[in-house]
C-alpha cells in the first residue's frame, strides 16, 4: 500500500478522476461511457506518441521530429492511395509504420555514429520532413474526395462500440508495457537512462540502444500518421504542427524524467490522458481553449518540479543509507 501511495502515476490517475468529477458537475454527460470512449479516442493518436517519445527520453534523448514524421509518413500513404486506390489498408499501414520507422533510424544513425546530440539532430530533421511534404505534394492538399471510402474508414469503424483508432491505441499500450516490463530490451532502454557507463561495462551498446528507441519512435510515427490522416481526411504540409510539444508535455507530465532512465509506459499513457481530459474539459467549463498551451506549460512545469524534488530525495536517502556504518 505504501508503495501505491508513492507511486506517481497513482497520484496522477487521481487528480485525473478528481478533474473529471469537477468537469462534470458542470455537465452531467461528462463522466458518462460514451463520452469517456470519446475523450480515448480524441486522445489515442497522443497516448501512442507518447509511449514512442517515452522510450527515447529514457535513453536520454528526445526526440522532436516526430510530429513532422507523422505529417510525412501520412502524406505519403495519402498519395499511394491517390496513385493506387486498390491497394489494401492494412498494406498501407505497413509502409506508414515502415517508412516512419526509416525517418526515425535516419535519427538514431546521426545521434549514434556521428555523436550528434539528439536536439540538435531533430530540430534538424524536423525541419527537412516537413520540407520534404511539399517536394513530394507540390505545395498542395490531398482532401477527403480524394482519399478512398476504406482508406478513411478504419479510425472511424466501431468494434464493440469502441473505434478502431481506440483499439490501436490499446494494442500499442500493451506492446510497450510487455516490451518494457518483460524484455532485455526494454531493461536496457532503462540502463542507458541512469548510467551509460554502467550500462557499457554491463555489455550493452548504449549507441545501438538509442538508435533502437529512435526507430521504434519513428515507427510509431509512421503509424500515427496514417490514423491522423485518415481520420481529418485531409493531409497538407502543417498537420500536425507544434504537436511534438503535446507529445513532450505527455511524457514529463507522466513521469518520464528528461534526464533519463525514469518513468513508465503507464506514466506517459496517464500523461497523455490527462491532457486529453484537460483539453476536452475546456470548453465544459467555458475556458477559452486559447488558454490550453498555458495550462499545460503549467502542468510541464510542476511536473519537471515534482521529478526534480523526487530525484534529490532519492539521492539523500541513498547517501544517509552510505554514511550508516
Amino acid at each position: 500500500m505504501k508503495s501505491l501511495l508513492r507511486a506517481r502515476e497513482f497520484w496522477l490517475a487521481c487528480v485525473i478522476v478528481v478533474l473529471g468529477l469537477g468537469v462534470s458537475t458542470r455537465s452531467e454527460g461528462f463522466l458518462a461511457p460514451a463520452s469517456l470512449a470519446n475523450i480515448f479516442n480524441d486522445t489515442s493518436i497522443l497516448i501512442m506518441l507518447a509511449l514512442g517519445q517515452m522510450v527515447v527520453i529514457l535513453t536520454r534523448s528526445i526526440d522532436l521530429s516526430m510530429a513532422a514524421n507523422l505529417a510525412l509518413s501520412g502524406m505519403l500513404v495519402a498519395l499511394i492511395n491517390v496513385a493506387f486506390p486498390g491497394m489494401p489498408v492494412p498494406l498501407l499501414m505497413l509502409t506508414a509504420a515502415a517508412f516512419g520507422a526509416a525517418l526515425g533510424a535516419f535519427n538514431g544513425i546521426l545521434v549514434w555514429k556521428l555523436d550528434i546530440p539528439p536536439i540538435v539532430v531533430t530540430l534538424g530533421t524536423l525541419t527537412i520532413y516537413r520540407g520534404m511534404i511539399y517536394v513530394i505534394a507540390g505545395g498542395s492538399w490531398v482532401n477527403a474526395h480524394q482519399m478512398t471510402d476504406a482508406f478513411k474508414a478504419v479510425p472511424r469503424t466501431e468494434v464493440l462500440g469502441i473505434t478502431l483508432l481506440s483499439w490501436i491505441a490499446v494494442i500499442v499500450v500493451l506492446g510497450f508495457y510487455l516490451l518494457m516490463t518483460r524484455t532485455p530490451l526494454g531493461r536496457s532502454f532503462y540502463a542507458t537512462g541512469i548510467n551509460p557507463t554502467a550500462a557499457t561495462y554491463a555489455g550493452i551498446d548504449v549507441g545501438r540502444t538509442r538508435f533502437i528507441g529512435f526507430c521504434i519512435a519513428g515507427m510509431v510515427s509512421g503509424l500515427a500518421g496514417y490514423l491522423w490522416i485518415a481520420r481529418y481526411a485531409v493531409a497538407y504540409v502543417d498537420v500536425a504542427g507544434g504537436f511534438e510539444l503535446n507529445i513532450i508535455a505527455a511524457c514529463v507530465i507522466g513521469g518520464i524524467s528528461i534526464a533519463g532512465g525514469t518513468g513508465t509506459a503507464v506514466g506517459a499513457v496517464l500523461g497523455a490522458l490527462f491532457l486529453g481530459v484537460v483539453n476536452n474539459a475546456l470548453p465544459v467549463i467555458g475556458i477559452s481553449p486559447f488558454w490550453q498551451m498555458a495550462i499545460s506549460g503549467s502542468a510541464i512545469l510542476l511536473a519537471v518540479v515534482f521529478n526534480s524534488r523526487g530525484e534529490r530525495q532519492r539521492g539523500r536517502i541513498i547517501l544517509k543509507q552510505a554514511d550508516t556504518p
